[in-house]
């Protein structure tokens, strides 16, 4: 049976268990994504009732034999507890959530993914915009599982042009084509996107593009809830 004391992590998911229990998923620090059983977490004495919040830094304690443990003891893992605005912001990080749950394996860990999460949760509590966010982590989480697409040079191995329009193939990679091409992507949104950077309204946008394709392919022709009602709350 593996012991784990005071490990940082975040609540994913939670739903109901039982009488008066919590079936959560997971974001920890040294092991990955693990699901947990909260026994009586619903209770009314229950120690751990309304810590178990997303979003919320934790220190999680459980034990574990196989794919399922048990938590043991959860804590805050900070004197001071995000605050985040409704709409766009909160669905935003329901969408990092969602995307975690559907892309990663129970119990493989990956320190740099935890990391790029809550880098991104700190910043969305103060403020910063959506859009980069997003984007940052989708490339983080995409580079992680080894899945991220060569974003300095095309598929024939030449160096990308920042005046050159490109075209993205999961299969391939980055292939020139024409400006006016449908999902064209400019060499300049590129190479900012490489660095992390996303100097105009262009460079954001064709980051988005690029970062969805690559995405999809591994999301098995199911949509993500959060980005339908992400479009819907837009319209």
């Amino acid at each position: 049976m593996l012991r784990v004391e005071l490990e940082p992590g975040f609540v994913l998911h939670q739903r109901p268990f039982r009488d008066t229990s919590l079936l959560l998923e997971v974001l920890s620090r040294d092991h990955g994504r693990v699901g947990l059983v909260a026994r009586g977490a619903r209770g009314p004495r229950s120690r751990m009732k309304g810590i178990l919040q997303p979003f919320r830094p934790l220190l999680l304690s459980w034990q574990l034999r196989g794919e399922l443990g048990t938590l043991t003891a959860a804590e805050n893992d900070t004197a001071t507890l995000p605050s985040f605005p409704g709409g766009e912001t909160l669905l935003g990080l329901y969408y990092l959530n969602e995307l975690l749950l559907r892309l990663t394996a129970r119990l493989d860990p990956h320190p740099g993914l935890y990391e790029g999460y809550a880098g991104a949760v700190a910043a969305l509590a103060a403020g910063e915009g959506l859009a980069p966010e997003l984007r940052r982590f989708e490339k983080r989480l995409l580079d992680v599982l080894g899945y991220g697409p060569e974003l300095r040079f095309d598929a024939a191995g030449q160096p990308i042009d920042p005046a050159q329009a490109y075209s993205y193939l999961p299969a391939s990679g980055l292939a020139p084509c024409r400006e006016d091409a449908t999902g064209a992507l400019l060499g300049a949104s590129l190479l900012a996107l490489a660095a992390d950077e996303f100097p105009d309204g262009r460079a954001l946008a064709d980051a988005r593009r690029l970062l969805r394709a690559a995405l999809d392919v591994h999301l098995d022709g199911r949509p993500l809830k959060t980005r339908e009602l992400l479009a819907q709350l837009r319209r």
